[in-house]
C-alpha cells in the first residue's frame, strides 16, 4: 500500500466565538483519515458538518488549531508564507461557483496564464500550455479571447477545472464542485474529472453532500457530522451499506422515482433521526 499523499491526524479547527468572551467554536473536532495518490476521497455530510473546512485548512485558508496535517510527510499545517506559496504548486481547488472563481473583467485566457506567469513560465510556452488545458477540458482554442460571461455554467466549470490543472499539481480540493449545475451538465463535469484523474494520476479530496455523486467518485469515502468523522471506509461500502444512522439517514435522502419506495425512504429516515436524537441525548447525559 502506497504511503499517504496528504493526511489529517487529529485535526482540529477553531473559529472565534461572537460576542466578549464568547468561546471558540470548533468546526472540526479531532479529525483523521488519509488520502494516497491518484485516489479520490470523498469527503460527505450536511451543511454545517464540517466538510469544507477540511478542504480549507489543506489549502492553509482555515486555521489548525490542533493536530496535523501532513503532505508527503511533511507537516504543514502552519507553514511559512513562501513555504505556502510553494506548496499552490501541488495543492490546488475547484470552487463551488465557477462565476465567482473567475475574474469577470479577464478573458478566460488570462485567467489561465496567471498562475503560470506567477511561476515565471516563458510566454510561449504559458500560451501552448493554455492551449493544452482547454483541449483537455473539451472547449476550443478561441474560449481564451471569451470573458467567462460568455460560457454557460458547466463550461465555466470546465474553466476552473483547467486553472487547477495549470501547475500540475498533485491533488485537488474539489468544493462541491457541481452542486449548482443541473443533473445532465453535472454528469459530462463528473466524466471529466474521472478521465482527467486517468490520464495525469492527480488525486482529488471530493467535497459534497450528495452520496449519490461521492459513489460515483470515490474510492475511499470519509462522512462528517457536527464536525467528528463518524464513518471512514471503502467507498462502495459506506454509499452502499453504510453502518452509522447518519449515513444512512444520508442515504435514505437521495430521491427515487417510486412515490411508494420514497414514501418508505422518508418514514426510515425520520426513524433514524429519532433513534440518533435519543442517543445523543444519552451521551449528553451521561
Amino acid at each position: 500500500m502506497s504511503e499517504p499523499l496528504l493526511e489529517f491526524d487529529d485535526l482540529v479547527v477553531e473559529y472565534p466565538g461572537r460576542g466578549w468572551r464568547a468561546p471558540p467554536v470548533r468546526a472540526v473536532k479531532g479529525v483523521s483519515f488519509d488520502i494516497r495518490a491518484g485516489e479520490t476521497v470523498g469527503l460527505v455530510g450536511e451543511s454545517g458538518s464540517g466538510k469544507t473546512t477540511i478542504g480549507r485548512a489543506a489549502l492553509g485558508l482555515a486555521p489548525v488549531s490542533g493536530g496535523r496535517i501532513l503532505y508527503r510527510g511533511e507537516d504543514i499545517s502552519h507553514p511559512s508564507k513562501s513555504r505556502r506559496r510553494e506548496l499552490t504548486r501541488d495543492l490546488q481547488v475547484v470552487y463551488q461557483d465557477p462565476y465567482s472563481s473567475l475574474n469577470p473583467t479577464m478573458t478566460i485566457g488570462a485567467s489561465l496564464v496567471e498562475p503560470l506567469t506567477v511561476r515565471r513560465t516563458p510566454r510561449k510556452q504559458a500560451a501552448e500550455r493554455v492551449r493544452e488545458l482547454l483541449d483537455v477540458v473539451g472547449l476550443p482554442a478561441d474560449a481564451a479571447r471569451r470573458l467567462p460571461r460568455e460560457f454557460s455554467g458547466g463550461q465555466r466549470q470546465r474553466v476552473a477545472i483547467a486553472r487547477a490543472l495549470a501547475l500540475d499539481p498533485q491533488l485537488i480540493v474539489c468544493d462541491e464542485p457541481v452542486s449548482a449545475l443541473d443533473l445532465s451538465t453535472q454528469a459530462r463535469v463528473l466524466e471529466l474529472f474521472l478521465d482527467i484523474q486517468e490520464r495525469t494520476g492527480v488525486a482529488y479530496l471530493f467535497v459534497s453532500h450528495d452520496l449519490a455523486v461521492v459513489r460515483e467518485m470515490s474510492h475511499r469515502v470519509a462522512v462528517l457530522w457536527h464536525g467528528e468523522l463518524v464513518e471512514w471506509g471503502d467507498g462502495d461500502q459506506v454509499t452502499s451499506a453504510p453502518e452509522h444512522p447518519y449515513t444512512q439517514r444520508l442515504l435514505l435522502a437521495s430521491p427515487v422515482a417510486d412515490p411508494l419506495l420514497q414514501e418508505q425512504r422518508r418514514a426510515d429516515r425520520l426513524r433514524l433521526r429519532d433513534i440518533q436524537s435519543e442517543q445523543d441525548e444519552q451521551a449528553t447525559y451521561a
